[in-house]
Formats: C-alpha cells, sequence, structure tokens
C-alpha cells in the first residue's frame, strides 16, 4: 500500500507511533506502557542490580542447601552432625574452581548463553541440545523449589499456614511472573531491596551468632525439632557422605546464571558480569560456611516443621523477637525471589534455543517490555505444576534439582577446555570466527585449560554421584527426562529444516503468468449487507463467479432464493441439496468436483461473508463457517479461502 493511499497523520511517524490499543488496558496497567525496540539498550543493568537479578538463586540456596546436607547424615544419627562442616569445606573449594572457569567463561563468550553456546561451539550440536535439556530443567525446577522453599520458612514462622503452603506457592509463582513480564529493568530495580535486605539480616544474624559463640553464650537451640522418621542409625560410610556432599551441592546452583546473562548487563558487559560473579561467589562461600558452622554448633536439627535458618535465628537473638522475624522473613522473600533468576534466564535461553530452531518460533518473541513473554509464561505455568504435583515439598523437589545443572556445569567446562586447546593450537595473530565468538590465540592457555578440566571433572564426579544415591527418590525422573527433551529438541529442528527445504527459493520455477480463468465461488447462507459486500469483492476478483447456497430447508431455500433474484446483480444461484442437513460436506463435494473441472493453471478462491461483532461472546452465538472451511481445505492445492469481513454491533 502507497503512502499515497494512506497518509500518515501529521506528526506521528511509524516508528515513534505507540499502540493506541494497550493504553488504559489491564495489560499496560499491570506491565506498564510498551517498549520500543530503540528503547533495549536502555535496559541493560549494571553489578549492584545485576547482583540481584542474577545472584539471588545462588545466594538464596544457602538456605536450604545446609538443611539437605543434615538430612542425609541424619541416617547416621545426630553424631554424624560433625561431618557437615568439612563438607561444606569441601563445597566451598568447588565453588572456587567453578567460579574461576566461570570468569574464564565470561570473557570468552560476551554474547553470553552459557553452557548451550559453549558446549554448541566446541562438542556439537548434541551435547549443546543436552547442556540445553538440563539448564531448562534446572532453571523450571529452580522456581519450584526457591519458592517452596520460601514459603517453608513462612510456615516455620506461622505454623498455622501449613495446609496452605502449595496455594500460597502457586499465588507467590504468579506474582513474581507479573513482576517479570514488566522487564529486566524494573523487576530487577524491584529485586534489588529484597535481596539486599536479605544480605543485611544473614550478616547480622551471622556477626550476632559468631560473636556469641567467641563469647561463650551462644548456647544451645531450645526445643529443637523432631527429626522423625528423617532420624537413623546408618554407619558413617563414605557412601552417606558422598550423599551428603551432593545435596549440599545444590546450594551451587544458580552459579551458572551470570554467564547464560551477560547481555542484560551494561557495558563493558564481560567486565561487569565477571566481578558480579566474584562478588556473589564471595557472599555465597561465606554465608555457607557460617551458617553450616553455627547450625552444627547449636545443635539444630534438620525437620520440614522448622528450617535450620529459623534455629540459628532464635537461637542467636534470644527467642523469636523482631529481629527473628525480619530474618525469617528476608529468607522467604528472597527464596521465592530466587526464582526471579530463573526467570532472567530461562525466556533467553529458551530463546537461543529457538532462534536455532529446537524450540517453537514463538519462544523468540519479545512481549511489549522487550522481555520474552512466552518464554516467561511457560516457565511459571510448568514451575508452578511441578509445585502442585510435588505438593511444595524441598526435600521431595531437591533431588530433581541438581543433576541437570551439574550436567550443564561438566558440559561447559568441557567445552572451554576444547576451546582453549583449539586455542592453544592457532599461531600468534591468527583468528578463527566461530558462531558464539571469535578463537584467538591465548597464551595463557594450558593453565585456562587445566582449570576448565579440573572443574569438568569435579562437577562429573558430583553429577554421577548425585544420580546414584539420589536416583529411587527422584533422580531417575531427570535422567530420563533430559533425553527425551533433546529428543523432542531434535524433532522440532528436523520439522524447521524440512519447511526451509519446501519453501526455499533454490531451484524454484518462474511464476506462471496470471490466469484470466480464475474461479470464484461465493458462499451464499443467507442474503444481507454483509453477503453483497462480499459479492462485490468476488467480482473484484474474477469475472467468472458462482453463488453457492447449501439448501437444508426448502423454505428457507425458497427465500434465499427470492433475494437473491432482487439483490445479486442478475448472477445465477446454485442450489445444493443436502437431504441430510449437513453444510460442509456439500460444499466440498462441489468443490472437489470444479476442480475436476478446472485447467491446471487456474485457481478456486471461495469467498465466504463473514460478520464481525463487537464483543467476543456474542461470537460464541455464530457459526465459524469460513475457519471450518479454511481447515478442511488446508491441504488442497489451488484452493484459497477467504473471509470477507462485515463489522455489526
Amino acid at each position: 500500500m502507497s503512502d499515497e493511499g494512506c497518509p500518515v497523520p501529521d506528526g506521528v511517524s511509524a516508528t515513534t507511533a505507540r499502540p493506541s490499543g494497550l493504553r488504559n488496558t489491564l495489560q499496560t496497567w499491570l506491565l506498564g506502557r510498551p517498549l520500543a525496540t530503540a528503547d533495549a539498550p536502555h535496559q541493560t543493568i549494571g553489578k549492584l542490580v545485576g547482583l540481584a537479578v542474577f545472584s539471588s538463586d545462588a545466594l538464596s540456596s544457602v538456605a536450604y542447601a545446609p538443611q539437605e546436607l543434615l538430612i542425609v547424615l541424619a541416617a547416621a544419627g545426630a553424631g554424624a552432625f560433625a561431618y557437615s562442616v568439612p563438607l561444606a569445606l569441601g563445597i566451598v573449594a568447588l565453588l572456587v574452581i567453578l567460579t574461576l572457569s566461570y570468569e574464564q567463561t565470561i570473557h570468552a563468550y560476551p554474547g553470553g548463553g552459557g553452557a548451550y553456546i559453549v558446549a554448541r561451539d566446541n562438542l556439537g550440536e548434541l551435547p549443546a541440545q543436552t547442556a540445553g535439556a538440563a539448564l531448562l530443567t534446572d532453571y523450571t525446577l529452580t522456581v519450584a523449589v526457591s519458592v517452596s522453599s520460601g514459603v517453608a520458612q513462612l510456615v516455620s514462622a506461622y505454623p498455622g499456614l501449613y495446609e496452605y503452603r502449595v496455594l500460597i506457592c502457586v499465588a507467590m509463582v504468579a506474582v513474581v511472573t507479573v513482576i517479570n513480564l514488566r522487564g529486566v529493568k524494573e523487576s530487577g530495580t524491584t529485586f534489588a531491596v529484597p535481596t539486599y535486605f536479605f544480605l543485611a539480616m544473614m550478616s547480622v544474624t551471622l556477626i550476632v551468632g559468631l560473636v556469641r559463640f567467641l563469647a561463650g553464650s551462644l548456647g544451645q537451640v531450645v526445643d529443637p525439632p523432631q527429626m522423625g522418621e528423617l532420624a537413623g542409625t546408618q554407619a558413617v560410610t563414605v557412601f552417606l557422605l558422598l550423599k551428603a556432599f551432593a545435596s549440599g551441592t545444590s546450594a551451587l546452583t544458580g552459579v551458572e546464571a551470570i554467564p547464560n546473562g551477560i547481555t542484560a548487563f551494561k557495558e563493558p558487559r564481560s567486565k561487569n558480569a565477571g566481578a558480579t560473579l566474584i562478588w556473589m561467589s564471595v557472599i555465597l562461600g561465606l554465608m555457607m560456611l557460617g551458617i553450616t558452622f553455627l547450625g552444627n554448633r547449636i545443635g539444630a536439627l534438620p525437620s520440614e516443621s522448622e528450617t535450620i535458618i529459623s534455629q540459628i535465628a532464635r537461637t542467636a537473638f534470644g527467642g523469636r523477637g523482631a529481629l527473628y522475624l525480619a530474618a525469617l522473613a528476608s529468607t522467604t522473600i528472597i527464596l521465592i525471589m530466587a526464582a526471579n533468576t530463573a526467570y532472567a534466564d530461562f525466556p533467553r535461553l529458551g530463546a537461543l534455543h529457538a532462534g536455532d530452531g529446537f524450540l517453537p518460533r514463538q519462544m523468540t518473541y519479545r512481549g511489549s517490555r522487550l522481555v520474552y513473554s512466552n518464554g516467561i509464561l511457560v516457565l511459571a505455568i510448568i514451575a508452578s505444576l511441578l509445585i502442585i504435583l510435588f505438593r511444595a515439598s524441598v526435600t521431595r523437589l531437591i533431588p530433581l534439582y541438581a543433576i541437570g545443572v551439574f550436567l550443564s556445569f561438566t558440559l561447559s567446562q568441557t567445552g572451554m577446555a576444547v576451546r582453549w586447546w583449539k586455542s592453544g593450537h592457532l599461531k600468534p595473530g591468527e583468528e578463527r570466527v566461530e558462531q558464539g565468538s571469535a578463537l584467538r590465540y591465548e597464551t595463557g592457555w594450558p593453565l585456562k585449560l587445566a582449570i576448565n578440566a579440573v572443574g569438568a571433572v569435579c562437577t562429573f564426579v558430583v553429577m554421577i554421584v548425585f544420580a546414584v544415591t539420589k536416583f529411587t527418590g527422584g533422580a531417575w525422573i531427570v535422567i530420563i527426562l533430559t533425553p527425551a527433551l533433546v529428543a523432542i529438541f531434535f524433532s522440532i529442528h528436523r520439522h524447521y529444516k524440512r519447511l526451509a527445504r519446501q519453501l526455499s527459493l533454490d531451484q524454484a520455477q518462474p511464476l506462471p503468468s496470471a490466469s484470466q480463468h480464475s474461479r470464484v465461488i461465493l458462499l451464499v447462507s443467507s442474503v444481507h449487507r454483509g453477503t453483497l459486500k462480499a459479492l462485490r469483492y468476488a467480482r473484484m476478483l474474477s469475472p467468472n463467479v458462482t453463488a453457492v447456497h447449501v439448501a437444508i430447508d426448502e423454505q428457507e431455500a425458497a427465500k434465499v432464493q427470492a433475494r437473491w433474484t432482487q439483490w445479486g446483480q442478475g448472477l445465477p444461484l446454485q442450489l445444493l441439496e443436502s437431504p441430510y442437513r449437513q453444510l460442509i460436506e456439500p460444499v466440498m463435494d462441489y468443490v472437489n468436483a470444479v476442480a475436476t473441472s478446472c485447467a491446471a493453471d487456474e485457481t478456486i478462491t471461495i469467498v465466504v461473508p463473514q460478520f464481525v461483532l463487537r464483543h467476543w461472546w456474542t461470537s460464541l452465538l455464530h457459526s465459524r463457517t469460513a475457519e471450518i472451511l479454511r481447515r478442511a481445505l488446508l491441504n488442497r492445492e489451488r484452493i484459497v479461502v477467504v473471509e470477507v469481513p462485515y463489522q455489526v454491533e
């Protein structure tokens, strides 16, 4: 359409006009005004907000990781809790290795993507899709585990809410979803306050607890909860310690979030993301050690009815006063807000998969606030279903949680090791452009390779331990689900490749000259203004127009014939008898007969008058003939179904 035919009003351009349909609507009220594509660079975040957006998952995991570690040790009795501190030291050592490894990944792949991009460029498509499936599963479980754990903190303070925990969890998922649909920058600002409130309260709790311990006034937890069926009399074995270590490593889930979301940071992206990763790791390591140490010293016991954090806080503050409630409130909020890390990364990773053709293309769609809205909604729905299915139990969800992330850790570190090997075999000054980054010769490549290789081995061992020790507890679900997802990804990819081949213009034949004998069939259910509008359109398409009415009732058919004689502009009306009161079948038979008699270069256009109603609910009172015909004729060549709308009140 030319500009002369449809001029733009003065002062309004296509690039600056705001969609009027979104003004003053519920969507605008909930999500905010639409953002133009040009606003994308202004939606990036700095280090302080980035710590809140991408670190809330990892930082909040200290609220349940030490407890999960103690739950496993409880099988050998309370005496086995002495092993908790050495195991925590081992977990922090693994954190250091992962931090060094991912610091290298951030600078090598400034475009983000994490394990998926690293594996795709260095290991191949199958490992990349495996890493992607593992991460997408992990992000979904992050939402379910974080929200469930946050509500568990709330239930610890107010036991009367226990029966409503699933409903509260689903409501919290809905709240976080709406906040994230408002955009990365706005959600980051929203979550920065609770994140730093949590860090402040955890710091106060740990410092008060440590000071009182050094002063000899800390004492033991008063009225600790009953361990119940958690308590056992097993011997302390290597297998038990490995199982406890694997459970405690759930504190490391979320470390990969920053390398995956580099593009959300302001320039220089790699520098800001790397600094945020180091800040997060230092804070995470200190909190993991502090909580485990204090929990061990006060004799805290793992229980579904009261968390370790609750026991430490009321012991450190001497009861359930204001500071205790503030500590529990901050922990509850950060655990619920920790789901934001998954909301930041799941849609981005889904968009990468979709861009490569391994997920539906709709995942690449950016909503009115420049976020991947479809990915956010998919994440919310699946996470809510998991919460309902597992009754918001953190202990039941944890076995499903960490296998995927450690699989992605392993593939990422292995891919980086391969990258450094390739880099070392380039000549100085030589550059090789790969899909995700540019590969150059690195002088320190042997050390970098060693760091990533050690990281790959360590995370692989943890993954195997987790898979073996947690297999019967639910890990088997993820072990089956991951390859199933990979198979689905490749099935989607094959479909897109097959479609691309069929739509390709390579070796395509030139279009034939326009036919002068196109056939148009006008369906007439009754004669009204919409029918006349459709008749005018049909005659614009071709002089060869046939009007058709399906005669279900003789009297009604006679009325239609009489009105058509008056208003049909001399065009004959053909009646299709339908003794069995069918509508579509007689039309299909007629179209097939016409198609048989048509020349090979002729197109049959079926024109259907369709009145459009103002309100959606009134449209439910009318049949949608054009839609039914379109579905029936969709796979037929040289047949086109056209709706001619007529707007009515």
